[in-house]
């Protein structure tokens, strides 16, 4: 279940830069066990980094997942992952499959891009 956002904190964290929303998300993401991503009938949704590379985007909570399901991808939900599922599972399929993690995108598309074992250690962090 996701923690409570209201209208202001939501603009107030999309104002923030790459850097201060991945900070944001492995807070959320330890305090609340979840980590959200975009989900179709497809499947995940996955970008492509201009070396074309695969890459899941993700968020700390479904309004900001929300705000990406246009166009192309009307039709995905916000899903969750619990964080236990994320850290066992997740970042080793992603390791082995060389997908990378789009951390946070806003509004301008601008995230910080890192590899799962990047993130596995800075959430590591965060919960000890």
């Amino acid at each position: 279940m996701a923690y409570p956002l209201n209208k202001k904190d939501y603009t107030k964290v999309l104002g923030m830069k790459a850097d201060q929303r991945y900070q944001h998300l492995i807070d959320k993401v330890a305090d609340f066990g979840e980590v959200w991503s975009l989900y179709s009938e497809d499947g995940w949704v996955v970008l492509m980094t201009e070396d074309d590379e695969s890459c899941l985007p993700i968020w700390p909570h479904p309004d900001y997942a929300s705000a990406w399901a246009t166009g192309d991808w009307a039709d995905c939900q916000p899903k969750a992952i619990e964080l236990d599922e994320w850290m066992t599972r997740w970042i080793p399929g992603m390791k082995k499959d060389g997908t990378l993690l789009a951390v946070f995108p806003g509004d301008d598309e601008d995230g910080v891009v890192v590899t799962p074992e990047e993130l596995a250690t800075s959430l590591q962090e965060a919960l000890s």
